[in-house]
């Protein structure tokens, strides 16, 4: 496949503060590709470098051969940016936000109506057109700067945490249209600390920690070859201990960077068994998933500050 993205050996240092550490990834044209990691890990200075906003120490970076440093008008032209903060003009109604956005990238007139007009419809913001940005719903919101992220019809897409907060309808809305865009040859990067929207949404992700690249690959395929088939998740530490104090409980994982604890293991009986030792009202078995590999890959909880 043909890459869009390079990164390679990318260090980023603030003083003796080290927030990218020797990071090397690439991202495939028309491919989802999701940056994930706990608070503090360096997603956003990585993603603030390959827009052109910040210059990293050494190595090098590459968004459709460009350098976003030295290259940053065209890199930004080809470019779609959706930051975590919904910064839309209150003053503005929703058609002239994106009428505002569409001179900077000198799309006018009729030109700039019928791009308008296209974005709102595929967005589902077309009763919305003549809207106060103030009367808009967090998840209206939300769309209309992704619409607006769209208008110069950019060929690499960077979403900042786009569904942080929204309903699950919507957050389901918005994973649609982004599957829509990869599939029409959108490359798109993302941070999430959804690990099920990462799942469903990515082809690829990285997990880093602490400025560096821990793992990487396909979600499901990660979670399959790196962590065990179960887990038990346990709702007080008293079941957690009982578990513990059992003699077959040994072959089982104990992980406390969650309190309480969980565990993981590849015995479906096994895991049962101790399932019924706690009570159903104790315990809650499940397979694995991607956020149980990032626990077990960063060994911290998604939102625990560094």
């Amino acid at each position: 496949m043909e890459t869009a993205v390079s990164i390679s050996n990318i260090k980023k240092s603030y003083d003796d503060f080290i927030a990218v550490h020797d990071m090397s990834f690439s991202i495939n044209k028309a491919e989802c590709f999701g940056l994930l990691g706990p608070n503090g890990a360096g997603k956003t200075t990585m993603m603030k470098m390959l827009y052109g906003r910040i210059a990293s120490d050494t190595g090098s970076i590459r968004v459709f051969g460009l350098d976003p440093w030295h290259d940053g008008l065209s890199v930004r032209n080809l470019t779609g940016v959706v930051p975590q903060d919904d910064n839309l003009d209150t003053d503005l109604d929703v058609s002239d936000n994106l009428r505002l956005y569409a001179g900077f990238y000198g799309i006018r007139g009729k030109s700039a109506s019928k791009r308008i007009d296209e974005l709102l419809g595929f967005m589902e913001l077309g009763e919305k057109r003549k809207g106060k940005i103030r009367e808009l719903s967090g998840g209206m919101k939300r769309r209309l700067v992704i619409a607006r992220a769209l208008l110069n019809s950019p060929k690499f897409l960077i979403l900042d945490e786009p569904t942080t907060g929204l309903d699950p309808q919507v957050r389901h809305l918005i994973w649609d249209k982004l599957r829509s865009l990869r599939d029409e040859g959108m490359t798109i990067l993302l941070t999430t600390h959804y690990m099920e929207e990462a799942s469903q949404i990515c082809d690829r992700v990285i997990i880093m920690d602490k400025g560096r690249a821990m793992i990487e690959g396909n979600p499901a395929k990660l979670v399959s070859e790196n962590i065990e088939r179960f887990v038990l998740e346990t709702q007080c530490n008293e079941a957690a201990e009982r578990i513990t104090a059992q003699p077959d409980a040994a072959p089982l994982r104990r992980d406390d960077s969650r309190n309480p604890p969980l565990f993981y293991g590849n015995d479906i009986s096994l895991m049962s068994k101790m399932s019924e030792i706690v009570g159903r009202t104790g315990s809650i078995l499940r397979q694995s998933n991607l956020e149980d590999l990032f626990l077990k890959t960063t060994g911290r909880t998604l939102n625990e500050h560094q």
